[in-house]
């Protein structure tokens, strides 16, 4: 499979951070959708290439012709039914359900499927409906022919925000057979125990498990993304605003803030508010981690800005070049005239940039070259007497 090959159709590509990740490895998108009118101009801002390739409308609706023939399908679909602070509809959901769009345009390609497909959602996905609802993804991909592998990374190994994201890649290649491994077998780097269990407990998904590298360690603080706006800045909010969310704080959060304002020098952290007990509470974060970006529904997801010091304390929200920053996407293309809830829906609704980049440099393209070497290479190498064993040129997900 040659270079010019690696090409891209990007399912809920929203503002096209998956397509940024996936560029600076190489890949091209040459077909991207989205319902959303406001993502899809956040897109053409940045991409300048909307009219040529992008399908702007409800996945259920697209017919499968439009769709060029390509190396590689995500689907980014929405977690409003799958994450913990949704209503736990799961697949069945308003939003999320519009996974099975995605299934049923892929299954309507016909023989122009890609040979692999890559899932991006959050955590919750994996415990939705008591694990149901991610069992029933893996069979619906098995039964379009492709095998599934699984893996959990968080956003905090590239960049300074904690976002753990769930990943799913279907290949289409043969199931290797089930072998009788201990459960610790599957778990290893990007697969933690539940993930390993879940794993280990369906026999009945095709897997096709592939090793992983260790991820990075974590280098960039909240310090390093944060921009320098003068004190007269529209962000800045007055000392009355900011007050009232001092006050807001429990008597633990008060002591981070008040240890904040009396350092020698100007600190950092992020504030998001939360309901307990009936009442709505601010919670300070200190340790140069922003909290997940979300989308700014009802004002909950409106991540704040904390910085205090030498006796004095300032708030306002983050920017959207901050955000930006916080997603891997520090040379995104902002509108001036964009309204910051849009940014915060924008980049608050999309995937790492360095997280995708990641993938595709030790995911996909091994994967790839498995595909160069072998038109049916699995995770497995077969013995000539017909027992199976994990490939020796490979290492073992767990060490021995």
């Amino acid at each position: 499979m040659s270079a010019e090959q690696k090409t891209v159709a990007e399912f809920f590509a929203g503002i096209g951070l998956i397509r940024m990740g996936l560029e600076k490895a190489g890949w091209k998108t040459i077909w991207a959708n989205d319902i959303d009118s406001d993502k899809a101009a956040m897109y053409q801002r940045h991409f300048g290439d909307v009219d040529n390739h992008f399908a702007l409308g409800d996945v259920h609706l697209i017919e499968s012709r439009s769709i060029p023939t390509v190396t590689l399908a995500t689907a980014s679909f929405p977690c409003t039914d799958l994450s913990l602070a949704g209503g736990r509809r799961g697949l069945a959901g308003t939003g999320s359900s519009a996974f099975w769009g995605f299934i049923n345009a892929i299954r309507n390609m016909g023989r122009r499927k890609p040979p692999i497909v890559l899932l991006e959602n959050v955590t919750g996905f994996l415990t939705s409906h008591n694990g149901n609802d991610f069992r029933d993804a893996c069979l619906a991909l098995n039964d379009l022919g492709y095998c599934v592998d699984a893996f959990i990374i968080d956003a905090v190994h590239f960049v300074p925000q904690s976002r753990q994201r769930l990943f799913v890649v279907g290949s289409k290649r043969r199931s290797p057979p089930r072998i009788q491994e201990p459960r610790s077998f599957f778990e290893g780097p990007g697969r933690p125990s539940a993930l390993a269990d879940f794993i280990f407990w369906r026999p009945e998904i095709q897997w096709a498990i592939r090793p992983l590298p260790p991820l990075p360690a974590p280098k960039v603080k909240l310090a390093d993304i944060i921009e320098a706006l003068s004190p007269e800045s529209k962000y800045w909010w007055d000392a009355e605003r900011a007050e009232y969310l001092l006050n807001q704080m429990s008597a633990r959060h008060r002591a981070k803030a008040d240890a904040m304002i009396s350092g020698p020098a100007p600190s950092y952290g992020t504030v998001f508010r939360r309901v307990r007990h009936g009442r709505s509470m601010a919670e300070l974060r200190t340790d140069g981690i922003a909290g997940c970006l979300r989308t700014p529904r009802g004002g909950s997801g409106r991540q704040i800005l904390f910085v205090a010091g030498q006796g004095q304390y300032a708030v306002r929200l983050l920017t959207p070049h901050e955000c930006a920053r916080l997603m891997g996407a520090d040379a995104f293309k902002i509108d001036p005239d964009l309204s910051l809830n849009k940014a915060l829906f924008g980049f608050g609704d999309a995937v790492c940039v360095s997280v995708v980049e990641w993938i595709a440099r030790n995911y996909l393209e091994p994967l790839l070259q498995a595909f160069r070497e072998a038109r049916h290479t699995t995770a497995y190498e077969y013995g000539k007497r017909g027992s199976a064993r994990f490939a020796p040129r490979r290492p073992r997900l767990i060490p021995a």
